[in-house]
């Protein structure tokens, strides 16, 4: 089996050290892919500082064509990519087809603002005198990626890195280097100069942690979770860089005694269980007026009984499996802390059997639940959620409020006045109405509040905000 290497200053480099495995058939290998030593790391920091003044200073044409290059060979190759993706991650195949299109398309949008760059000249309050404000690349940039999105992720954080100009120190999950490698090797391909795009594989505890001891990195972007987010935030506020950080949810879903009833179903089976719940914007909190409490929890539970759990491959699969085994321990911990806690198990719960071997669980709702339980404070990011009733609105939205975290909220509501004060009163970086509380666009920002985000927005045009540091020029006329 081919080794898939490392690369450092524009050469792949590495032994094998990671199996990566596919959940859906813990029989199979997907791949075997190099780890990389602290030595590695200094090495790819390194290349990364002596490429930065060349590539920051590039045409912005070439940033362009690069960029596109990219967008364009992810797309031509979105079924080989994607079903990558769902051998190593375990999403279904039109999933993983879809995220891999969506990776293409955020290199193509920042392939365009390379082209996009610019500042402003305003007069100066004193006579004579001109200002210009410009944006310039931050530096070295360390990117650290989850395993839940093994495709978008890294293109969000990558395109813009190099569409302003700086250089990148990539590590992706040790889980699903996959994606991340196939990424990389078509940037490499596209003509990017050597040590602008480094990747180094492996545990983070060696080449995460490499990097946040690193004082040459400008800046870190990390998604995942809130412990090592805290960790990246310490560390960077030790060495004096720019962090970002995107991190955990416990996101609600509101259902209103007006809504359509198919809406809210289908939103929140939506929001709770594909992707097999494995998304920081899923939605594990249902939370339900008296009204309609009955008929949706057994709408809901309907819904639920025609969902399949089986290989991600597969035809007719609604839910993959569980990303690994020390995850689905969490999951099936959370489900038993559930049942102590007095929350009533509506539906599913267990382990289910399939013709290849995998971490396979069914979709799990509790239902008379409270917030205050642990099922309904602490994020699972597996298939599990559990519905909490409410008297009215004004409860709802308090509940909805009563959160760590503050990612996306959604509501399920023909009331316009409702959709209206909801929208303005969600603590959430992101509100759906009528919509699953999963599912983003992008060209436009992403980012949550209290527990979830710490810095500038990803995506879209906000992006330049963490990738950029501005610049004011004076000028004598």
């Amino acid at each position: 089996m081919t080794i898939h290497q490392n690369l450092i200053a524009g050469e792949w480099t590495g032994t094998a050290g990671t199996e990566n495995i596919n959940p859906s058939d813990t029989n199979e290998v997907v791949g075997l892919y190099a780890s990389a030593t602290t030595q590695d790391v200094a090495d790819a920091i390194a290349a990364a500082k002596a490429a930065f003044p060349a590539w920051s200073r590039s045409g912005i044409l070439e940033r362009h064509t690069i960029l596109k290059k990219t967008g364009e060979e992810i797309l031509a190759r979105k079924e080989e990519l994607g079903a990558l993706l769902a051998r190593e991650e375990g999403k279904t195949l039109p999933e993983a087809i879809g995220e891999t299109i969506r990776a293409a398309q955020i290199f193509e949008f920042f392939s365009g603002e390379a082209l996009r760059l610019a500042g402003e000249i305003l007069p100066s309050v004193r006579p004579n005198i001109g200002v210009e404000i410009t944006r310039e690349p931050l530096g070295v940039i360390g990117i650290i990626t989850p395993w839940n999105f093994p495709i978008a992720i890294p293109a969000w954080k990558i395109a813009p890195a190099l569409c302003y100009g700086n250089t990148i120190v990539f590590k992706p999950a040790d889980l699903v280097p996959g994606c991340s490698w196939a990424i990389v090797d078509i940037l490499h391909r596209a003509g990017l100069p050597k040590g602008v795009m480094n990747l180094v594989m492996g545990k983070g505890s060696v080449v995460g942690q490499a990097m946040l001891d690193s004082p040459v990195l400008s800046g870190i972007t990390f998604t995942g979770s809130v412990g090592t987010g805290k960790r990246v935030a310490l560390s960077s506020v030790e060495h004096g860089r720019k962090y970002q950080l995107e991190m955990g949810g416990k996101n609600p879903m509101v259902v209103l005694d007006d809504a359509d009833l198919t809406v809210a179903v289908e939103a929140a089976a939506n929001s709770a269980f594909f992707s097999t719940g494995q998304r920081c914007t899923a939605s594990s909190r249902l939370i339900v007026t008296e009204g309609i409490h009955d008929k949706f929890v057994a709408a809901l539970t309907e819904k639920l009984k025609t969902l399949n759990v089986d290989n991600a491959l597969k035809s007719g699969t609604h839910i993959g499996p569980v990303v690994d085994a020390k995850q689905l321990k969490t999951d099936t911990d959370y489900i038993e802390i559930g049942r102590q806690e007095g929350a009533r198990l509506a539906f599913g719960g267990e382990l289910v059997s399939r013709e290849t071997p995998g971490f396979y669980l069914q979709p799990t709702l509790f239902t008379e639940a409270t917030n205050q339980m642990r099922i309904s404070r602490e994020e699972i990011f597996g298939p599990v959620a559990s519905v909490i009733r409410v008297k009215d609105y004004d409860e709802a939205l308090a509940v909805a409020n009563d959160t760590p975290f503050g990612l996306s909220s959604g509501i399920a509501t023909t009331s316009l006045k409702h959709a209206t004060h909801f929208k303005r009163n969600a603590e959430a970086g992101m509100v759906m109405v009528n919509l699953p509380t999963a599912g983003v666009d992008f060209h436009v920002p992403f980012g949550g509040r209290k527990g979830s985000s710490f810095g500038p927005r990803e995506q879209g045009k906000y992006a330049a905000e963490f990738f950029t540091t501005v610049k004011t020029a004076y000028t004598l006329a």
